[in-house]
């Protein structure tokens, strides 16, 4: 497993620019936050300073769960990470009040990934509006959800390639 402040260089497969805003700055931090109504975890801040989304490498590309979700009995995709910004067709973080509603999510949720069928979300309803958010899993098909990490960084520090399960089941 790589150490956090190794991941960012190593995180996005910057083959493609499909998903990413333009540079990340205070401004529009500040106004995320102000829209949101919470305080985005510093860990992802960091990695969107670094790209301000975008798709994610294949080393990084899933994150392994104990229990079965309707993608995988032991894993869930995480091929990309939305930014923040308003870039013409490009999924945004502050779009997740808009998308929340629409796919009938938890409302203290903001949206890094998914495509409509399922997310993985910032999940402020322990911790509040300003505390340090879970990470959880929301397949708005089957109305349900698997907490996935305690935080932002420990989810980044989880994540790993989707084909190391692919091999585990072809060796068992």
């Amino acid at each position: 497993m790589a150490r956090f402040e190794d991941l960012p260089p190593f995180f996005w497969d910057t083959s493609s620019d499909h998903g990413v805003q333009p540079p990340l700055t205070d401004r529009a931090v500040g106004q995320a936050e102000r829209l949101l109504d919470v305080t985005l975890p510093d860990s992802l801040l960091d990695l969107l300073r670094n790209q301000n989304g975008g798709q994610v490498s294949d080393s990084r590309n899933a994150f392994p769960t104990t229990l079965p979700t309707s993608w995988s009995a032991d894993h869930v995709p995480f091929d990309s990470v939305v930014g923040i910004g308003h870039r013409e067709r490009t999924l945004s973080i502050l779009d997740s009040p808009y998308l929340v509603d629409e796919w009938g999510l938890p409302t203290a949720v903001v949206l890094v990934s998914g495509d409509g069928h399922f997310w993985i979300g910032l999940d402020y309803r322990t911790c509040g509006r300003h505390g340090e958010p879970s990470v959880a899993w929301f397949d708005a098909d089957d109305n349900s959800e698997l907490a996935l990490a305690p935080d932002f960084r420990s989810f980044l520090m989880g994540l790993t390639c989707a084909r190391e399960f692919e091999s585990e089941r072809s060796d068992g």
